[in-house]
């Protein structure tokens, strides 16, 4: 694989990771610096870590999880968006303005991590079938998703002056569509 490959591979594996940060972005109002660095650490040193992995446990992964893994990505996504869409429906009910309840828990965090980088692990097996050293490509990866989901999340936070409960909505469906393109 040439660099070239390799960052356009780092680019890809990112995408998810960018529409998941940007979905948060429209939605926080608490503590936005710290939310978009720890959202982009989590990702980005989750996309680090699966494609290592995927690459040290080549046999284990293809033979065990890569059967299951469209499944866990579907679940968490699917769950996330409709937690979305749950508390923007919730706002609209209550009659006063409550303080904001979207916070990014550290278990909220390691599931948006795994969900946006479990397509790294296979990345991982194919790194590590064409390359001798795949230490590289997984830091460049890692780097990409950091970035990449800091821009996504402050994009996302350039979208606040719509109605939030809509922008709620919206970011539970996008999280939604990508449960479901996982899966078909």
């Amino acid at each position: 694989m040439s660099l070239f490959d390799i960052i356009l591979l780092a680019i890809a594996l990112s995408i998810d990771a960018c529409v998941v940060s940007f979905s948060y972005g429209t939605k926080l109002t608490k503590n936005i610096f710290k939310s978009s660095l720890l959202l982009a650490l989590f990702t980005g040193i989750f996309q680090f870590l699966m494609p290592y992995l995927g690459g040290v446990f080549t046999n284990f992964v293809r033979v065990y999880i890569e059967p299951f893994s469209k499944w866990i990505v579907f679940a968490i996504f699917m769950y996330l968006g409709i937690n979305f869409i749950k508390e923007a429906l919730n706002k609209n009910k209550e009659s006063e303005p409550s303080e904001n309840k979207s916070v990014l828990t550290y278990t909220t965090l390691f599931l948006i991590a795994v969900a946006t980088s479990i397509d790294a692990f296979s990345a991982g097996i194919t790194l590590c079938l064409n390359l001798k050293c795949i230490i590289f490509p997984v830091i460049l990866i890692g780097i990409v998703t950091f970035i990449n989901s800091l821009m996504g999340f402050y994009s996302g936070r350039a979208f606040r002056q719509f109605n939030p409960n809509c922008l709620d909505i919206v970011g539970g469906l996008i999280l939604i569509a990508l449960a479901i393109k996982v899966i078909i």
